[in-house]
């Protein structure tokens, strides 16, 4: 492993940040050394790992307090900064630390209780500061504060470093980490995070004080030093070492299954594993929790998913507990997908869905009872899916959340091959993984993540990058949805994903061509893994005198304004079929369906066409689930009503701009952040199919009834 120290960047980026008397110097340093650590996927992975300094203090009475930064609870090391570090005071630690080592007369039972229910509160009650920013984004000290409070060095950094796991998740996992790295790291067995963790890395170090570090077995890898550089150089030293024994080992070949003569692309597959990997929310709704899909096919990952013994290999548990909150201990493994049989295996995965929950929910019923713990179940569902022949799949509730679980998947695969080449790769037990999934401190970590409304959901919009569609799928984003935006004009599309954010799917597609938008569908398959949500929002304000206007316009307008909103919902209706759990189509009519202006007929018989479409699809497919409803606005700023329409229209009225757009019962402009909020309103309503929404500020003649 490449060591990225580079001691002039290093002084540069302490620059950037002031010291003060509660940011001393030596911890943007830590933040430096952290830094390089979180970028490299091989020590740490999405907010995994931790690191502290030992600093001290001055509090409001002057006293001088000694004092532990370390990091936040859930913080990604690759962005850590020093306002990232908690304060904890050591003394109460050390105090605990001693009692333990006096031998004062605590069951296990005793202590087991503390690191269950009490241990977050002592370390709240023991914070040195809260400053705004720790508020602000919920900061709490990591549950392996106490290991480094009881350990004396100055700078401490800990990583779950994939070399070390491969290497000590083994039966004989003690005697190879001590073949590679001698007596210069402590060797200590597992237990969970926590005080016992603490004590026995304690007495492990205090029996050779001469060792660099820990190895925290089945867990990571813990340095140490007088300063963040001389921690770093000793991590990324004993991580290579392990490298180079791992790459010593003997190459054994991964026998494969034979596959059929032909397979089921991903963007068939992704739908109809997101569909079956869902929760009702309320019995007999049919309103589910669902997760988004990230998916793997490099060649390690290929490897693993064809090999053989697929099946005994992902039951051995996860790489490290750190990672069992967020993948759950074991994935779920698909059949082969043979596309001779797709029926056939849209019916098999559902199956092995159902097994997996069962399992779960046995899992937990046995070791509720076996630990006494007073604990509710989490959903059952996997978030890593292993498809043979294809590939891998992180499940999460957000695009963040898919591609970490994927991340770790993929590591975890790479691990565990690794490990089998070295001798057989072995995880904790299942009472241990229950200790640390329900484990109040790693409980407390999912629930400072709050999910909006539309978490876990895929939203579709046509002429995203115009002012109705930009504006509708920002609403979606805001509150929560995964957004897959289409437009004509790519430039324009750039600037819409900058507004929506790193994670929207942007793709260029022309409505009226059925194999633009059918490729449009199957990259949001395979990005996201399927649609819940589409708006159909495309349009163009064609004029004309009806009984002049030749036919070509005509045609031009009905394959804008009618076909594309059709050829959008079949592609989505097809999708949501796979899926199995319903959806929603959404679509921008007009209020020209039901009011028609003069020479707008180009405009209005599509539209009132479209409208009847709204309600045929409704009538069609409620039977799946799929609810289908309609907004018709009117008077909106955007590409079909610009400024220099706006000035002719109000003109030929003897009116000004603002009093033609505000030119309503309520004499208020309607923009296109209220169409956005009513397609919102209108995904929300889950009785509602066949309905048209009004949002034109009061407009009689266009009233329906």
């Amino acid at each position: 492993m490449q060591n990225l120290w580079n001691q002039s960047a290093c002084k540069e980026f302490v620059v950037q940040w002031p010291t003060g008397p509660q940011t001393p110097p030596e911890l943007a340093e830590l933040a430096y050394a952290s830094r390089l650590l979180g970028k490299e996927g091989r020590l740490v992975m999405h907010g995994g790992g931790n690191t502290s300094v030992k600093s001290e203090l001055t509090d409001v009475l002057g006293n001088k307090v000694n004092v532990l930064f370390i990091k936040g609870s859930g913080i990604d090391l690759a962005e850590v900064t020093p306002m990232d570090f908690t304060p904890v005071r050591i003394e109460p630690m050390q105090k605990l630390r001693k009692m333990m080592l006096d031998g004062n007369k605590h069951s296990a039972e005793e202590l087991k209780q503390f690191s269950n229910r009490e241990f977050k509160h002592f370390l709240y009650l023991n914070l040195f500061s809260l400053s705004d920013h720790m508020v602000k984004k919920g900061l709490t000290p990591s549950i392996e504060t106490l290991l480094h409070a009881f350990l004396p060095h100055k700078y401490i950094l800990h990583t779950h470093a994939q070399a070390l796991l491969t290497m000590s998740n083994q039966p004989e996992g003690e005697s190879l980490c001590r073949e590679v790295f001698g007596d210069s790291m402590g060797s200590v067995p597992y237990y969970m995070p926590g005080i016992e963790l603490a004590r026995s890395a304690e007495q492990v170090y205090a029996a050779n004080p001469q060792v660099e570090g820990l190895v925290l077995h089945k867990h990571g890898l813990v340095t140490f030093g007088d300063s963040a550089r001389e921690a770093y150089d000793r991590m990324i030293a004993h991580v290579t070492a392990l490298e180079e024994r791992i790459a010593a080992a003997q190459e054994r070949e991964v026998p494969s299954i034979k596959m059929p003569g032909e397979l089921l692309v991903q963007e068939v597959v992704a739908p109809v594993i997101r569909g079956a990997c869902v929760e009702e929310r309320t019995p007999q709704s049919r309103d589910y929790d669902t997760f988004i899909l990230d998916f793997r096919d490099s060649p390690v990952v290929m490897e693993y998913v064809n090999s053989s013994n697929l099946a005994t290999m992902a039951a051995k548990g996860a790489m490290t507990p750190d990672f069992i909150i967020r993948t759950k201990n074991q994935p779920l493994v698909l059949p082969v997908p043979d596309a001779s049989d797709p029926d056939g295996f849209t019916r098999k995965v559902r199956e092995a869905v159902e097994a997996y929950k069962k399992e779960y929910i046995a899992y937990f019923e046995r070791q509720k009872v076996s630990s006494g713990m007073e604990v509710e179940m989490l959903d059952p569902l996997p978030r890593v899916v292993l498809v043979p022949g294809l590939g891998l799949f992180g499940l999460g509730r957000t695009m963040a959340a898919a591609r970490s679980n994927a991340d770790i998947a993929e590591s975890t695969v790479g691990a565990i091959l690794d490990a089998e080449r070295v001798g057989c790769f072995e995880s904790i037990s299942e009472q241990e993984v229950f200790a640390i999934e329900y484990w109040e401190m790693e409980q407390a970590k999912v629930r400072k993540v709050r999910h909006d409304v539309f978490a876990g959901k895929i939203v579709l919009v046509s002429g995203a990058a115009g002012g109705i569609g930009l504006a509708t799928a920002k609403a979606f984003r805001d509150r929560g949805a995964e957004i897959v935006a289409l437009d004509l004009n790519e430039e324009a599309l750039a600037g819409a994903r900058e507004v929506l954010g790193p994670d929207t799917l942007t793709m260029a597609c022309d409505v009226t061509d059925r194999e633009s938008v059918a490729a449009a569908f199957r990259k949001a398959c395979t990005v996201f893994g399927g649609v819940d949500i589409i708006v159909s929002n495309v349009g163009i304000a064609l004029q004309g005198r009806i009984g002049d206007v030749d036919d070509a316009l005509l045609r031009r307008s009905f394959e804008l304004n009618f076909f594309s909103h059709q050829a959008i919902s079949q592609h989505a209706v097809d999708v949501m079929r796979k899926q199995g759990i319903g959806g929603c189509l959404l679509y921008n009519v007009s209020k020209q369906a039901v009011n028609p202006g003069p020479d707008f007929g180009p405009y209005g018989l599509p539209k009132a066409a479209t409208l009847f479409l709204v309600r045929q699809y409704a009538l069609d497919h409620g039977r799946d689930g799929i609810r289908a409803n309609g907004v018709n606005a009117d008077r909106i700023r955007s590409g079909l009503l610009n400024d220099e329409m706006i000035a002719a229209r109000s003109k030929a009225r003897g009116l000004t701009p603002e009093e033609y757009m505000a030119g309503n019962l309520l004499k208020l402009e309607v923009t296109a952040e209220d169409v956005a909020d009513a397609f919102v309103h209108l995904a929300l309503e889950k009785k509602t199919t066949g309905s048209i929404t009004t949002v034109d500020g009061g407009n009689i003649a266009a009233a329906l009834r």
